[in-house]
């Protein structure tokens, strides 16, 4: 294997494991500004409880995530070094933002929220969570609109062999794919929170933890999943569809299975892609029309296909197709999990389905791998460019980083990660397995 696909492989893993801890945090955070919420508005004790509870949850959760966001930073001067010369000056600036107005922010109110409990007033619990919440969505930004930068390059020129901002806003802020990927990530974190929150409640109450505290989190959980979840789909998911079909048609054709351009280009609902010259789908269920509808507003639209592309330029097709159906099949998945549990609430019916309860908590993983399946799309599609049509990946990895050195702490970190995965989940299960009664220290109870 050379450098740069060892390269890629490390970055991938990386930040893949880095990305499980990402969603569950953001939407963990913002729905414990609801339990405050609700905590202070109706003075019930066991709204203060469920704060309690999965407050020490997102501690835990933001912890790993913060030391595996670290290393990964670390990457883009070992193992892609070009990459760093070439977009160092714009990529630098967006970081260094995240660190200053999020990082902070969320670890200074997040301390605040675990160890103020019982020693500041009720409001400003409240306040310590909306800052918690908020710290994390402003990180999400800020990481966004660098990678953003990447797929759609603009407001930059480039001096000696560098790329250098010429309009911030117009480069960074107003990125023609920042607020539509930044408000389409966000509601996939929601629901890896929703589904997070809802399974540990449905098991606590499987096994008769905190019943009062678990009830309360599914009845919260669930319809806010189902919301978070329709809008995966109307409007961030269309509209993001949408400006991909705009700004990236070789990624857009390869995501969608398109391999020759068409009019009255069809959707595809399940195929096998076989990737073999020539490029086909086989066993295709399509709705013919439909993309080109999807895309651009009009059923009989043109839409490019890979055919227009020249063969060094086309992302991997397989990975693309698959990674993106996936990540959609999932998220209809959500819908329909969501809605019924919703329904079951509504009919006073939930406590009774033990067989959904016990489902509840297998379900956890599926939308951060939802997520995880996004991401590929995303960074797979936009290959072979690390900066779309400007850098190419293959002029973006350190010259002087060999495949061993590269293979050595690629073990190393995923030997490491694997740990902490470990012990997260065990600090996790023995969390709620301890309830509201394992206080941590500091709580004044």
């Amino acid at each position: 294997m050379n450098e740069i696909l060892l390269a890629r492989w490390q970055f991938a893993l990386t930040i893949g494991f880095h990305f499980i801890f990402v969603p569950l945090s953001i939407g963990l955070a913002l729905l414990l500004v609801i339990v405050e919420t609700l905590a202070w508005r109706t003075g019930q004790e066991v709204w203060d409880r469920a704060g309690r509870l999965f407050g020490k949850l997102l501690a835990l959760t933001f912890a790993v995530g913060v030391a595996t966001g670290v290393v990964m930073e670390f990457q883009f001067g070992t193992n892609w070094a070009e990459y760093s010369k070439f977009v160092g000056g714009i990529f630098g600036p967006p970081l260094a933002a995240e660190t200053i107005f999020a990082f902070f922010l969320e670890s200074v109110f997040l301390g605040l929220y675990l160890f103020g409990r019982g020693r500041v007033s009720r409001g400003m619990l409240w306040f310590s969570a909306v800052m918690i919440s908020l710290g994390s969505i402003i990180s999400a930004f800020w990481i966004l609109a660098a990678n953003s930068w990447q797929q759609t390059p603009a407001g930059f020129t480039i001096v000696n062999g560098r790329a250098e901002l010429t309009d911030f806003f117009e480069a960074i802020v107003f990125n023609p794919s920042t607020w539509i990927r930044f408000w389409h990530t966000l509601s996939a974190c929601f629901t890896a929170g929703a589904f997070f929150m809802a399974g540990v409640a449905a098991w606590m109450l499987v096994r008769r933890i905190d019943t009062d505290v678990a009830k309360k989190a599914l009845a919260l959980a669930l319809p806010f999943g189902l919301a978070v979840s329709l809008t995966n789909v109307i409007p961030t998911g269309h509209e993001h569809a949408k400006q991909v079909a705009r700004t990236q048609p070789a990624k857009f054709a390869a995501i969608e299975g398109l391999y020759s351009s068409q009019n009255a280009a069809p959707l595809v609902f399940f195929a096998i892609p076989d990737v073999a010259p020539p490029p086909q789908l086989r066993a295709k269920i399509e709705m013919p029309g439909m993309l080109s509808w999807m895309a651009f507003g009009d059923i009989n639209a043109h839409v490019m296909g890979i055919n227009e592309f020249p063969p060094d330029e086309i992302p991997p097709l397989w990975l693309s197709f698959v990674s993106f159906h996936n990540m959609v099949v999932l998220g209809g998945l959500f819908i329909a999990i969501t809605a019924y549990g919703s329904w079951l609430l509504y009919r006073r019916k939930l406590w009774d389905q033990t067989w959904y309860l016990k489902t509840l908590p297998w379900l956890i993983p599926l939308p951060v791998a939802a997520s995880q399946f996004g991401w590929v799309a995303a960074e797979v599609g936009r290959q072979p460019w690390t900066v779309y049509g400007i850098l190419k990946t293959s002029d973006s990895v350190s010259v002087n980083v060999g495949a061993g050195h590269v293979v050595f702490s690629l073990v190393l970190l995923m030997t490491i990660y694997l740990a902490l995965l470990l012990v997260w989940f065990f600090l996790s299960v023995r969390l709620v397995r301890q309830g509201v009664h394992g206080d941590i220290a500091g709580e004044g109870h």
